[in-house]
């Protein structure tokens, strides 16, 4: 079977450390791009399809709340996973209260980001299962109203 690669945006600030993490995940056979601010990711996702934001907290600007509360409202079915490197784990669990998938404390472990993307896209590709079911279902009863069988 054939694995379409998880489209990521990591967003940071800090270019050398956003600019390894998605090198890293290129190598690991993802496709993954960058933003450096809160805003340049909203306009990235206007733009591209992405499965999976892994966004920093702590930037300069619009922070990482902010950044998620904007996802959560403009593109609902992206996944996101909070990164932070201040210990902050009450900004992140709050973040989690506002949509986030998960959370990493920064620098992350290799394997347990992996695994935490993995899981990000296998929720993301259910949500979108169920919302095709939900249009299959409305299609087939419309073509039933209209007193056509759909077969």
């Amino acid at each position: 079977m054939f694995k379409r690669p998880t489209q990521i945006m990591v967003v940071d600030d800090e270019k050398a450390f956003t600019e390894m993490l998605v090198l890293t995940l290129k190598e690991m056979k993802e496709d993954a791009i960058m933003a450096f601010s809160g805003k340049e990711c909203l306009e990235r996702l206007a733009e591209t399809s992405i499965d999976v934001v892994i966004l920093d907290i702590k930037m300069p600007g619009m922070d990482g709340i902010e950044t998620l509360k904007e996802i959560r409202k403009k593109f609902p079915l992206v996944e996101v996973i909070m990164l932070t490197g201040h210990g902050t784990i009450q900004t992140s669990v709050k973040g989690m209260k506002l949509g986030a998938f998960d959370y990493l404390l920064k620098p992350p472990d290799f394997d347990e980001l992996l695994r935490k993307v993995a899981d990000a896209r296998k929720r993301k590709d259910q949500h979108e299962d169920r919302i095709r079911l939900a249009e299959g279902k409305a299609l087939l009863r419309e073509s039933r109203k209209g007193g056509r069988k759909p077969f």
